[in-house]
């Protein structure tokens, strides 16, 4: 009798626990085999910043701005290799043509909602000819991606504004990140939950060669949640095509990957790839209206671009083809944890139309994990 009221007092705890924002490092579960970054963040990758403009107005706002810098200088005349995967492109990602075609990422990553993609370009835009040292420039390609946020946000309104776009970059700072119903993940939706912004880093061991790989997502697609492999959607009987109906499916999913390995476009394409099995581990289908893209770029100095080059060729040592398997894992971790942090960090939401989503219901996650002995003692 003792030891049963110990396992229900313990039980009851960690069900206390849970109904306030957790990671997923907090409840404590593992996910994969690699090591968690200090902070557990794209921010663990030295020198990448990220800042949030949330905007919530009245009944109908619930939108935002979400600014990735690689780094704290002039990106224009510093830029770094970068590379973008399309796993399914219904999407708006501007800009993602050229990462592609020159190998290389030349201002900071902005998310956002679909239809403020051209004023957070806009915004963008300005905030780079304005950068002292941009002067003569005349061609910028602002970078920036997007979900769809139109069930619990007015979309319509394009709330978002040039200086919601610049105080999100001008706010952006190292260090912890804020996850959940924040900056572009206000208003979003994740497997029938509400979602958000999630982040998550992997540390590589020195003999492999101690680089660190950190991702941030905005989640808003559908499919059948698994968590550390558990079917937790089918479980809670919420998930896409249950009844023979289309539910909670369409979306889209913007996944960033910052890294300090110094690598190329090739490479960068290759680990951009593998993000997308990560995705596919939460139980993510991508689905027929669901934009699915991958950007990835290194912060490493010696691969760096310089706007202007004074010698006919540029030497950059590079992480060869046979040392990117570590990368690859990492890569694939990083992103099912940060798209389960989305989860696990965001709260119930009511917007337009007085339309609520709810939270994960975490108590009944805790037991489905318990039950399938994931938790770590």
């Amino acid at each position: 009798m003792k030891y049963s009221l110990l396992l229900t007092s313990l039980l009851f705890f960690m069900l206390n626990l849970l109904n306030a924002q957790q990671r997923v490092e907090e409840i404590p579960m593992k996910i994969g085999v690699m090591q968690r970054g200090a902070l557990n963040a794209i921010t663990d990758v030295e020198g990448v910043k990220v800042g949030h403009t949330t905007l919530v107005k009245g009944d109908s706002v619930r939108t935002g701005v979400t600014a990735i810098l690689p780094h704290g200088g002039n990106i224009f005349q510093q830029k770094v290799p970068a590379a973008v995967f399309v796993g399914n492109g219904f999407g708006k990602l501007a800009g993602s043509t050229q990462i592609n075609e020159l190998g290389n990422l030349e201002t900071p990553v902005i998310l956002t909602n679909t239809l403020n993609v051209p004023t957070t370009m806009d915004a963008l835009i300005k905030y780079t000819l304005n950068l002292p040292g941009n002067e003569n420039v005349r061609s910028v390609n602002a970078v920036v991606g997007e979900t769809n946020d139109g069930y619990l946000n007015d979309i319509r309104g394009q709330y978002v504004k040039n200086a919601d776009v610049i105080s999100a970059i001008q706010n952006a700072k190292t260090g912890k990140v804020t996850e959940g119903n924040v900056g572009a993940g206000t208003g979003t939706i994740a497997f029938g939950y509400k979602g958000g912004i999630g982040t998550a880093s992997r540390k590589l061991p020195e003999s492999l060669g101690g680089y660190t790989l950190g991702v941030l997502v905005q989640s808003n697609f559908g499919g059948v949640l698994q968590i550390a492999g558990v079917p937790v959607g089918q479980k809670l009987r919420n998930y896409s095509f249950s009844n023979n109906l289309l539910n909670n499916v369409d979306g889209s999913c913007m996944m960033v990957i910052a890294t300090d390995a110094p690598l190329n476009n090739r490479n960068l394409q290759r680990l951009a790839k593998r993000a997308f099995l990560g995705l596919a581990k939460t139980g993510g289908i991508a689905s027929n209206g669901s934009g699915d893209y991958v950007i990835a770029f290194s912060t490493a100095k010696g691969v760096r671009i310089p706007y202007k080059i004074n010698t006919e060729t540029l030497k950059h040592e590079v992480v060869p083809n046979d040392l990117m398997s570590p990368l690859f894992m990492a890569s694939i971790e990083a992103t099912e944890e940060a798209i389960l942090n989305s989860l696990f960090m965001a709260e119930t939401t009511t917007g337009f139309k007085d339309r609520t989503i709810k939270a994960l219901p975490k108590e009944e996650v805790l037991q489905y994990l318990k039950e399938a002995g994931v938790l770590e003692d």
